[in-house]
């Protein structure tokens, strides 16, 4: 299995992919879009990392109302903390466009041969990063959804979009009802929203492509 540019990976080399492939820790499968990976209440030793499509983190309620926690890109992780602590999980995983997920078996990985090599410390210290970058996400998506009108989460949500691109120009990894769910906002309301800001001169869109004019 070839070596795929993720944060997890840093510092391993071809060859410890490869040793830790053919033990048994690491396997390959591809997701059709819209299928689930993990299952809310799911008990999971396996760290999922994007190879390619992408994942969204969903949390739908007693009510059917869904919320998108986050959303992982190409070489990225999710479900690290429940395949570290064992706690079910409290989300579900969905491939949001065909996609192909590498498996980190963690039980394996804390409980073998590689116990005191390079690649099982590599790796944790990989994972102590990725959960403080992590936080710092979640705590953006906090932001997002503390004031009480869409206005003020859109201009909160677009203008960290905006810093992170360096630029006034950029594409959000969402769609329109995906937005909604993230924001947590109603999707029609979100749309009437996002009109009046364009009518007004403050953004132009085009699908998931934005132009900020002006940033209140």
């Amino acid at each position: 299995m070839a070596i795929i540019k993720s944060p997890i990976f840093k510092d391993i080399t071809e060859s410890e992919i490869s040793e830790m492939t053919a033990a048994g820790f690491l396997r390959a499968r591809k997701f059709r879009k819209n299928s689930f990976i993990y299952h809310v209440t799911d008990s999971v030793h396996e760290i999922g990392i994007v190879a390619s499509g992408q994942v969204t983190i969903e949390y739908i309620d007693l009510w059917g109302n869904k919320a998108i926690m986050s959303n992982i890109t190409l070489g990225h992780v999710f479900a690290e903390t429940y395949a570290l602590t064992g706690e079910p999980l409290m989300v579900d995983a969905v491939a949001s466009e065909t996609s192909v997920i590498l498996f980190l078996d963690m039980d394996k990985l804390m409980n073998s041969q590689f116990e005191n090599t390079h690649c099982k410390d590599t790796i944790l210290n990989n994972l102590l990063h990725i959960s403080i970058q992590k936080n710092l996400t979640l705590s953006n998506r906090i932001f997002c959804t503390s004031p009480k009108t869409i206005r003020e989460r859109l201009l909160i949500y677009l203008s960290n979009e905006s810093r992170k691109a360096g630029s006034q120009e950029f594409v959000i990894p969402f769609d329109r009802q995906q937005l909604a769910d993230y924001l947590n906002v109603d999707r029609s309301a979100l749309s009437k929203e996002l009109g009046k800001m364009r009518d007004e001169g403050l953004i132009e869109f085009r699908k998931n492509a934005f132009h900020l004019h002006s940033i209140c």
